[in-house]
């Protein structure tokens, strides 16, 4: 996603992204990708091991959890500087992801 910000928006624009595993697998998946794709992996990557943030979000896999995997639903948020979230998207089936053409939309309307 960072590769494809336009140059004056890669300044203003920070990607991060929750998931429940624990730190030291966070990293260990942020090598693995640079390390296959040849690129610095530039998304900053938070542990929610407790999934406090997931719980706080409403965004716990209920059917995941009867499993006790605490996984989260796939969401992507754009929030503005002021931290005023303005746009969400959320889908409970994980193979749908909004597409990058859709967050880019959605990153210009800041401007």
């Amino acid at each position: 996603m960072h590769k494809l910000l336009p140059q004056p928006r890669k300044a203003d624009t920070v990607i991060l992204a929750l998931s429940p595993d624990p730190p030291g697998k966070i990293g260990q998946m942020a090598a693995k990708v640079e390390q296959q794709s040849g690129v610095q992996f530039v998304i900053t990557l938070l542990s929610d091991a407790d999934h406090s943030v997931i719980d706080r979000y409403g965004l716990l896999n209920e059917t995941a959890a009867k499993q006790n995997r605490f996984l989260p639903h796939p969401t992507t948020y754009v929030i503005d500087r002021n931290g005023v979230v303005r746009w969400k998207f959320t889908e409970k089936d994980y193979r749908i992801r909004p597409t990058n053409e859709m967050i880019l939309r959605e990153l210009e309307k800041l401007r």
